[in-house]
């Protein structure tokens, strides 16, 4: 069968007022997405922030009008900036999903593979992932940098630290390159959760140990840290972090866009040797060595 999507521009303000109302109206899935490119970074817990300009798309039997349900969210006093509707072809939607998704490879050795799809170098660092709640697949800008950092990195029986774990992408990553054993801490249970679960299915779950970031213990150190994180928390932490890393041991930062880079930068001076910045896209990674004297 065949279905009617229709688009509708809004605001933040009233992009839950469309959807509850599409949803009365009957339809099969409601959605909200970016309609300026305006980046939400990743918001404090319980915050479920929208972007000031939102597109609500919905999706309803293709038998109905879009004239009447315009109509109908009109007499509610909802009236999208710009609205157009199209008509998609029925398709199992299950593996067009799939399809957005396939094996990525990270420096020299490391492929992400999702569990759907073979291989395409057996002999390689084969990551099996999947697309899930926790962020973290290797899709983004800030974990390709910190990927294609570890598989140049010499792991080999190096404990790491994955601060800000979410998937626990990095922490595997690492386990699979070589490391003897990896840390991984999140705010959030379900990013453990993950991790535990995604380890698991890489045969890596018994060298890898999950906390939530108070209860790491106060004495933890490690040879390599790296933190996928945002700016904001890297630059209050950076004390926090420094302790954590061995004298002589390396550091790799990412979640930072290139303006934020030169305040990063100046609050992890004081402990390490840092390179030049890296970039990719808007964002940037930045790598050193924690000083064996300060």
């Amino acid at each position: 069968m065949a279905w009617l999507q229709l688009h509708l521009a809004t605001t933040e303000a009233h992009a839950d007022a469309f959807q509850s109302a599409l949803e009365d109206m009957g339809a099969c899935a409601v959605t909200l997405t970016d309609g300026a490119d305006q980046p939400v970074f990743e918001p404090p817990p319980g915050a479920r922030p929208l972007w000031q300009n939102t597109v609500v798309s919905a999706l309803f039997d293709a038998d109905r009008d879009p004239a009447l349900i315009l109509a109908a969210l009109q007499q509610q006093g909802l009236e999208a900036q710009v609205h157009h509707h199209e008509t998609l072809d029925d398709q199992v939607w299950e593996r067009a999903w799939m399809d957005d998704f396939a094996p990525m490879r990270f420096g020299e050795r490391l492929w992400i593979v999702p569990s759907w799809s073979a291989s395409p170098d057996p002999q390689a660092v084969n990551l099996k992932l999947d697309p899930g709640l926790a962020f973290g697949t290797g899709t983004h800008e800030t974990t390709a940098l910190c990927l294609e950092w570890l598989d140049r990195a010499d792991l080999t029986g190096k404990a790491v630290l994955d601060f800000g774990c979410g998937s626990g992408v990095l922490a595997i990553a690492a386990l699979l390159l070589g490391a003897g054993n990896a840390t991984g801490t999140d705010i959030d249970p379900q990013a453990l959760t993950a991790s535990e679960d995604n380890a698991r299915n890489n045969g890596v779950a018994d060298a890898l140990r999950l906390y939530l970031p108070e209860n790491l213990p106060a004495d933890y150190r490690c040879d390599v840290l790296v933190a996928n994180i945002l700016a904001g928390p890297l630059v209050e932490l950076a004390g926090q972090l420094a302790s954590y890393c061995r004298p002589g041991g390396s550091l790799a930062l990412s979640g930072i866009l290139a303006e934020q880079a030169e305040s990063v930068r100046n609050a992890y001076a004081p402990w390490f040797d840092l390179n030049p910045t890296t970039q990719q896209g808007d964002w940037v990674r930045i790598d050193g060595v924690r000083r064996k004297t300060e």
